[in-house]
């Protein structure tokens, strides 16, 4: 009765970890050239995505507690850029919906090229 209690335990812990991030359908991207992504400026290209995407109710606006915290200007994400970096790549954010490729490699190549103020 003991080891079916612990074995229910651990599948219903797993069920709940799986659910709670976003499958980007188990794809394999090949890798990334940042050189010919030329739509990588914070001003033009990344904050309008961060801001349309990420900035809202509930996901990273200026109350949020959610994983970085709020991401509403060029200090916070700039701080937050390698969490971002890991979870766009991955697919797990945004969670509400999906980045397009245009839209992905710009915050990518934006953060590999060292986050600029520009």
């Amino acid at each position: 009765m003991k080891k079916a209690l612990v074995i229910l335990s651990l599948s219903t812990a797993a069920f709940f970890f799986n659910s709670c991030s976003k499958d980007n359908g188990g794809s394999n991207n090949p890798p990334l050239d940042c050189a010919t992504v030329t739509n990588k400026a914070w001003a033009a290209d990344v904050n309008p995505i961060i801001q349309a995407t990420c900035n809202s109710a509930g996901c990273h606006d200026v109350a949020s507690v959610n994983g970085p915290g709020p991401l509403t200007n060029y200090a916070q994400v700039f701080s937050a850029r390698a969490t971002i970096r890991t979870n766009v790549a991955s697919g797990n954010m945004p969670r509400n919906t999906t980045l397009t490729t245009t839209q992905k490699n710009a915050i990518l190549c934006w953060i590999d090229s060292g986050a600029p103020n520009n």
